[in-house]
């Protein structure tokens, strides 16, 4: 059983970064890939990206790509999405899941997932 928890949200400006940590129980944690996903109000949650831990690669979003990073700490049983050059169409809930198996953008394939945490930010 795998239990998430996402921080690290708040409001900043456009332009501004902003690192999201997903910190996770479970010892088996480490060989499990895990996602960010987020929804924007009136929106559907939509996938932003996963570190996948069966060929230690990460996924991203195009809309993303090359602003966002994901990384894992084993240490520290964390995962985080490093947000970089951040703008308003980035004001949403993000949340991370976790599977054993999957690597990939379908969000009914993760089993688990985390509350979120909201970002908000203004132009």
């Amino acid at each position: 059983q795998v239990q998430l928890g996402e921080s690290g949200g708040g409001l900043v400006q456009a332009g501004d970064s902003l690192r999201l940590s997903c910190a996770a129980s479970g010892r088996t944690f480490g060989t499990y890939t895990t996602a960010w996903f987020r929804q924007a109000p009136g929106k559907e949650r939509e996938f932003v990206g996963a570190i996948s831990e069966s060929d230690r690669r990460t996924y991203y979003a195009e809309s993303v790509k090359g602003r966002f990073t994901i990384s894992r700490d084993y240490s520290k049983n964390t995962v985080y999405l490093q947000m970089n050059g951040l703008n308003p169409e980035a004001t949403a809930s993000y949340y991370c899941a976790a599977d054993a198996a999957y690597a990939g953008p379908i969000e009914s394939e993760y089993n688990y997932w985390g509350q979120g945490t909201k970002v908000t930010v203004s132009s």
